[in-house]
Order: structure tokens, then sequence, then C-alpha cells
């Protein structure tokens, strides 16, 4: 990642207000908590933000701050919400509407034929006019992957920035930050944030650490990429807590930093050690071995 894309993306996002956010279909605690990272820091811009995922997303997922703002749908609460129904001539007399009780109601006033259709033949969809100016894909492989929420015609005036650290992604977009060597997208969202010096609140900052954590095995998987220490290191200047592998309760033990375990269990250790108290030794200096006293013979060979 160089400097020149980082300013390409600073740019467009300084040029858009319109930003959509999109993640695989049942995406990892990498990729939602990435793509969710990005969201806020963008929020916090005071741009218009969608993040959608193809599928309600899986309760693995579902600690992150924000996981309510996910869609399954692009255009989200920009669009245009259009009411559709079968229509045949003469059926309907007019159309209105009435404001009662903080409701929208739309009238459908029958004609002459009266309303043929039933209640399960009306639809409810977003407009098009939702689609954003800017889309970043977070672990998306292949945009087909994501058909579901969009046409991809619809993108035809859409800047598209692709950000995934999978060797099998297809390369789209008009700016590209596929990076195989990378452990995470976590870190790569992380170290978009703090290059182009948004704000890392907390909340950011701990979807991010969930991410890494989870991408890298909790730091154990040995191709844990140089980058990924390095933003853990600065995600915890801003807040992130690391999460460990313990069990609730014992997460609240307190560690040692210098063994890395819990100070409780370095104590137990030690008090299984055995220690002489001062009588004993005592005893020992006043009773010295049997042999102390006799003649030591020297059975080396050393010549001169």
């Amino acid at each position: 990642m160089d400097n020149l894309t980082f300013r390409q993306i600073g740019e467009a996002i300084g040029k858009n207000n319109t930003i959509g956010i999109i993640t695989p279909k049942n995406p990892t605690l990498d990729e939602m908590g990435a793509g969710l990272s990005l969201y806020l820091a963008l929020k916090e811009l005071g741009k218009t933000v969608t993040i959608a995922t193809p599928d309600n997303p899986l309760v693995e997922v579902s600690s992150l701050v924000g996981i309510d703002k996910v869609q399954t749908s692009l255009s989200g609460a920009s669009g245009d919400l259009v009411v559709s129904f079968p229509y045949e001539e003469g059926e309907i007399d007019k159309v209105s509407y009435t404001l009662e009780n903080g409701l929208l109601n739309i009238v459908v006033k029958a004609g002459e034929k009266g309303l043929s259709f039933e209640d399960k033949d009306v639809k409810f969809t977003r407009g098009g006019n939702g689609v954003p100016t800017l889309l970043f894909t977070v672990g998306v492989q292949r945009l087909s992957d994501v058909a579901k929420l969009f046409d991809v015609a619809d993108l035809k005036d859409t800047m598209v920035i692709n950000i995934d650290n999978k060797a099998d992604n297809q390369g789209f977009g008009d700016i590209v930050m596929v990076y195989p060597m990378l452990s995470s997208v976590s870190e790569q969202i992380a170290n978009l944030i703090l290059s182009l010096n948004f704000k890392m609140n907390t909340d950011i900052a701990q979807n991010l650490m969930y991410g890494i954590s989870f991408a890298t095995g909790n730091f154990q998987n040995p191709k844990t990429s140089a980058l990924a220490f390095e933003m853990v290191g600065l995600l915890m200047r801003n807040g992130a807590i690391r999460v460990g592998s313990l069990k609730k309760d014992e997460q609240k033990l307190e560690v040692d930093p210098f063994f890395q375990r819990p100070i409780e269990q370095k104590q137990a250790e030690q008090k299984q050690q055995p220690v002489k108290n001062e009588e004993a030794q005592k005893k020992d200096e006043k009773n010295p071995p049997d042999d102390w006293l006799a003649p030591k013979i020297y059975k080396g060979s050393t010549n001169f």
C-alpha cells in the first residue's frame, strides 16, 4: 500500500457524499469488522453511508459495533420506496394518501371493476436513485458474489474501490487494494483510516481488533503479517482491548506482564516449590555431612 493509493482514496471520499460498503455473503468477523469500522469512520465525516451484505449477518458477528446498521439492500434509506401491485384498466379510480397518527396511508380507490389483486400481490422495493457514487467492496472476491445487492449496470457512474487479501480476487474496480501477503482486511482498513487521519474512536478500534484477532488465530498463525502487529499496537493506543482465548471467568484474572500467565497461577506454582525455613537451615549448619572431616584424595592426572 503506497501513499499514492491512499491519496487517491482520500480524494474520492472527499468528492463523494453518498458512499456504499459491501461485504460478501456470510462475512467473517474480519470482513464485517473491517466493513463496519470503515462505515463508522465515514459517518464521522458526515457522509451518507450504507453498508450491506447479501443476506442477514450471522450471529458470529453480532458483537460488532454498528451491526444493526447492516442492510441487505445497497440502496438503503436514500432510495425511493416503490409500492407495486397488478393493474388492469378500469380497476383503479384514483390513488391518494392520508396522514394519521404518524402513519402515511396510501389509499387506492377501486374503480367500477373492483380490485382483483390480493394483499400478497403488493410488493415494496427501493428505487435505484440510492445507488452510491462511491463503493467500497471489503473481502469480496468477485462482483457476481454480491449481484443480489445491485445491478452491475447501475454502477456505471460509481467509483469502485476493491479491498481484499485473497489471492483469487478478480482485481475488479477503479482502485484495487488486494494484498494476499497480509493477514486480514481489518489491518488494511486500520492502516487506511490512520493514514488518512480519520477519527479512530474506541468502537472503530475494537471492531478492527476483533477482525485482526479472528483472522490471525489470536496472533498464533505463523503467517501473521508485520502490519497486523503494527496496527494492533496503534489500535490499543486508541482504546481497543486484546481479546484472548481464555474463558470469561478466566479473563478476569490479573496477568503477569513478564510471564504472560495469570498471577494466581504463578503464585500457586511458587507455593508448590519446597522452601526451607530458618530453623531447617540452622539445623543443616549445625549438622554437617558425616564425611566433612575425612581427608579428600585427589584423583586427577595433571602433568607438570
